[in-house]
């Protein structure tokens, strides 16, 4: 039984990406791409830390951005706050990381909004 709980623990830390283990710096924005998924519209927006920017019909607003400190242009992670624009509702609230964005998504109807990078200027 104690093999079987030391064995789930290690694997769990293991699952961890592995930009979240190495040393991060903070962005001063995010690069950020959405997509509108019924006509198919693309936009990328740069949005700076603790501002918003509506991305095809969604508020969002970017708390955190960072990056791998030895690897500027290397998978970068940002904390975003997703609402409607109409009325406020949140649809997503959390960490969000470039290399798998389905990892923790924006689970919308609609839209689709993902992480690319991080600007370090």
């Amino acid at each position: 039984m104690i093999r079987k709980i030391l064995m789930a623990a290690a694997l769990s830390v293991s699952a961890v990406p592995a930009v979240a283990q190495q040393q991060a710096t903070q962005g001063t924005a995010a690069v950020l791409r959405g997509l509108d998924k019924v006509n198919g519209r693309v936009t990328d927006v740069e949005v700076p830390l603790g501002g918003s920017a509506n991305l095809l019909g969604v508020l969002v607003t970017v708390r955190d951005c960072r990056y791998p400190a030895d690897n500027p242009t290397g998978n970068a992670f940002a904390y975003l706050d997703i609402r409607s624009v109409q009325n406020g509702v949140r649809y997503f609230e959390g960490w969000m990381v470039a290399a798998s964005p389905a990892l923790n998504a924006l689970d919308h109807n609609r839209y689709d909004v993902w992480v690319l990078r991080c600007k370090t200027s």
